[in-house]
């Protein structure tokens, strides 16, 4: 990676960085507490790199549960980046083999950069994705590290922490809402995980939500479509008008 892809990619990442030192290292302690060390900390960083997952994993490991148990309840907590890895799919055309990593690096947080992600000029598209995505993926780890080591090291009580991952997400969001040409998308999100909640409940509402919220954008992309391609023109005449 050169590195003027990377002095392009980090800024854009730097709230995920702050975001993931302090949620890794919450994970760090939450395994450490648990009786599992750096090393379990760094490989499920490094081959896991899901934030719920690995908090769920924890819990798991703590009880002992059994190998389907496991599969079954990691399918069900991340079967949300089998939709983000779809959704990527045209983005990352081109990429050869990167593009497996790419859907692999596909975090919550990850995904909302890489969706509004537009490289500076003069830095190639593809290359700027996996600077942004590998930068998140090793803030990750270290948090996760760092978190063990100081778990190790001293006493924390790891009550309460697991809430830093969905303050981070809260943030990436606010900002994706103040720069988004529509804020349709997000409106059906948070409809149809409302009425998922209601019909199914808090347990169960995952699937049907990501049922509802695919269904409801593969019918109303033309308009979308429509949308964005007025918005696109209004700034370029804007920007001619500037510059002229």
């Amino acid at each position: 990676m050169d590195r003027k892809t990377l002095a392009a990619a980090f800024p854009v990442t730097v709230p995920v960085l702050m975001g993931y030192l302090a949620i890794g290292m919450a994970f760090g302690l939450m395994l450490q507490s648990a009786g599992y060390g750096v090393v379990w900390a760094l490989l499920m960083s490094l081959t896991i790199y899901a934030g719920s997952g690995q908090y769920l994993g924890v819990s798991l490991l703590a009880t002992g549960a059994s190998l389907p148990q496991v599969a079954f309840l990691t399918l069900m907590v991340n079967f949300r980046h089998l939709v983000y890895g779809l959704s990527m799919l045209e983005k990352f055309r081109g990429m050869g083999p990167q593009k497996l990593y790419m859907m692999f690096s596909l975090t919550d947080e990850t995904y909302a950069l890489l969706s509004a992600a537009k490289p500076p000029q003069g830095v190639d598209e593809h290359r700027y994705y996996l600077a942004i995505a590998m930068l998140d993926h090793s803030y990750w780890i270290l948090g996760s590290v760092l978190g063990s080591l100081a778990g190790a090291a001293l006493g924390f009580d790891t009550t309460g922490v697991d809430f830093a991952m969905t303050a981070l997400f809260l943030v990436i969001a606010v900002g994706q809402w103040r720069a988004a040409g529509s804020h349709l998308p997000a409106l059906l999100g948070g409809g149809a995980t409302l009425i998922s909640l209601l019909l199914v409940g808090a347990e169960e509402m995952l699937l049907p939500a990501l049922g509802m919220i695919v269904l409801a954008l593969v019918l109303l992309r033309p308009r979308l479509t429509q949308q964005e391609v007025p918005s696109k023109g209004q700034k370029e005449n804007g920007e001619a008008s500037t510059c002229s």
